[in-house]
């Protein structure tokens, strides 16, 4: 038994927090920063709470999360949108077995357990634009925790578009029956109000920054950390970072998205225009490892890699795989400019003070950016084509000086707004804590 449980056990039960909406992010950094900032948020700041994160994966198993570099246990539940009904991890199974007054679920136990439940949607998939599966799929821990009678916190991220009015209403009315519902910018918040309307309460509805500002970076294991520490200190000139998204650089993604812009081949045209001068490197950066399908950054990084190592050689780098959000991050942060594709990638430049641009294909590009006063960053390729987006992200890479020194001010800012966001819902846990224990007392 480790100290901490004993310390726990010793002082009786300790507060409880559940956190869903981050399937996958053992593959995606995007959705593996916002578990791991929250996670590292929660337990630096309570390190005696029971967290169980609600993964894909099946049945009860132990994890861990990173708080200041060092591992901290935590507890993994797998919660799926299953056709396997007989499943315990099936939201159906829950959902029947809550019906039937629990019959041992040991997921529902978990929900009920829970001083708040904590709802972070993949940052930007409480939407329909990825399809009415997926927004069922986020849709289904909000009903249990409801039906639960737990308080459900909708943490900062992107509300809508919603193409379907009757969506739309459904998501409204979750929002509505939530103990607190963060937007992560402006325009987030603006789309929050107007799903609202007269509903919107300023006190529960809130405007916030992406938990992934906070999250911490740390070193890699140290041969890797050593090789890139060597590639990064090998000349003195600066190093642009770029990641390229294979959901933009696909026919499948570019469809879906609507997009005028080719990223690929713009990510390939930056890369060789940053190489032309003759002491800038270039680090890539894929984002999504996850092996298959569309989603996937691995191949066409490589790709890139290839092309662009085969006419500059050890000027060009590539981070290796089984880098955690964490890690990533540090590698980010010792990048002079970043380019990426993926949100998170680049929140990992902002929040670490590089300057940062972004090849878009949604609306929610803009208001993150907005949130750090870089919104002239972002060049929207669904509206761009090619020349244009190029420029744009030129425009970028020669202004970075300029960047650096508002960032050095925002992104700071940025930091303790997610901090003191956090202490905002931690606080509300604590009170449903309190209440909880009072009233098993006086049973």
């Amino acid at each position: 038994m480790s100290r901490r449980t004993r310390d726990r056990d010793s002082a009786g039960p300790g507060l409880s927090a559940c956190l869903f909406g981050v399937p996958g992010a053992q593959f995606n950094l995007g959705v593996g920063a916002l578990r791991a900032a929250t996670v590292g948020g929660l337990l630096s700041r309570a390190p005696d709470a029971e967290v169980t994160v609600f993964d894909d994966g099946w049945g009860q198993r132990a994890g861990r999360a990173f708080v200041a570099g060092r591992p901290v246990p935590i507890a993994l539940a797998g919660a799926r949108h299953s056709r396997r009904f007989h499943r315990p991890e099936s939201y159906l199974n829950m959902r029947v077995s809550a019906a039937l007054g629990g019959l041992g679920n040991a997921g529902l136990a978990r929900i009920d357990g829970a001083d708040v439940v904590l709802d972070v949607s993949g940052g930007d998939s409480f939407s329909d634009i990825y399809g009415e599966h997926r927004f069922r799929t986020v849709v289904w821990p909000k009903r249990l925790a409801l039906l639960r009678r737990r308080p459900l916190v909708l943490l900062p991220q992107t509300y809508g578009p919603f193409r379907s009015p009757r969506v739309g209403a459904e998501a409204a009315a979750l929002v509505r029956r939530s103990a607190m519902a963060w937007a992560r910018d402006p325009d987030s918040y603006r789309a929050l109000a107007e799903l609202l309307g007269p509903d919107l309460d300023p006190d529960r509805h809130r405007e916030g920054v992406d938990v992934a500002f906070a999250l911490e970076p740390r070193a890699p294991e140290d041969s890797v950390a050593d090789r890139l520490g060597e590639w990064f200190a090998a000349a003195p000139g600066p190093v642009a970072g770029l990641n390229v998204s294979g959901l933009m650089s696909r026919a499948e993604g570019i469809a879906r998205f609507g997009l005028t812009g080719n990223a690929g081949s713009v990510a390939r045209r930056l890369g060789e225009r940053l190489l032309e001068e003759p002491d800038t490197r270039v680090i890539i950066v894929p984002h999504v490892r996850s092996g298959h399908g569309t989603d996937d950054d691995a191949v066409i990084s490589e790709r890139l890699y290839a092309e662009l190592a085969g006419r500059h050689g050890d000027r060009v780098a590539i981070t290796p795989p089984g880098l955690d959000p964490h890690q990533t991050k540090w590698v980010i942060g010792r990048t002079s400019w970043f380019c990426g594709m993926r949100m998170h990638a680049t929140i990992a430049a902002l929040s670490s003070g590089v300057p940062a641009a972004i090849l878009a294909y949604s609306r929610k590009a803009r208001g993150v950016f907005a949130s750090v006063g870089q919104e002239r960053h972002v060049a929207d390729a669904r509206r761009l084509g090619d020349e244009d987006l190029l420029a744009a992200l030129w425009r970028s890479w020669s202004t970075r000086a300029g960047t650096a020194a508002e960032l050095a001010e925002r992104a700071p800012a940025a930091i303790d707004r997610a901090g003191r966001q956090m202490d905002e819902i931690l606080g509300l846990a604590r009170a449903e804590h309190a209440s909880r224990t009072a009233a098993g007392a006086r049973r």
